[in-house]
């Protein structure tokens, strides 16, 4: 006898055939799970794939608009100054901030020579503990 829902009616059966079964309901189990992980790890990876996508338009999109707003600024400023003025001062501050970025870059990684890491932090532990106890 099924019940409405398509699943057999186990009342009647006794506690060794239950028994028997569970390895088979188990393994059923364990690949369900896996094959629910898949799927959700397929749908995982084409959702990332896309967002990566739409990422790499738009970095393409911001590429193309920094010379667009650098050509902007000449066009402003070329309204006081001569236009080969305007585009010599727009390079000009363009290299000051290069500058100024690459100079925190220097100092961001002078900074990693500096932090201890871990594996010598524990070495210095461990050389403290065997001091201590004169090993």
């Amino acid at each position: 006898m099924t019940t409405p829902r398509g699943f057999r009616d186990r009342s009647d059966d006794s506690l060794f055939t239950l028994l028997g079964d569970i390895p088979e309901l188990v393994r059923n189990l364990v690949v369900a799970e896996l094959n629910a992980a898949k799927a959700w790890a397929g749908r995982t990876a084409k959702s990332a794939g896309i967002g990566a996508g739409w990422f790499v338009g738009a970095l393409f999109v911001l590429f193309w608009s920094v010379p667009v707003l650098g050509t902007f600024v000449i066009a402003g400023l070329s309204s006081w100054w001569p236009v080969w003025l305007s585009a010599l001062a727009v390079f000009v501050v363009m290299l000051v901030i290069t500058g100024i970025l690459a100079l925190l870059g220097i100092m961001r990684f002078r900074r990693i020579g500096k932090d201890e890491n871990p594996a010598q932090s524990v070495a210095k532990d461990v050389k403290g503990v065997r001091d201590e106890l004169d090993l």
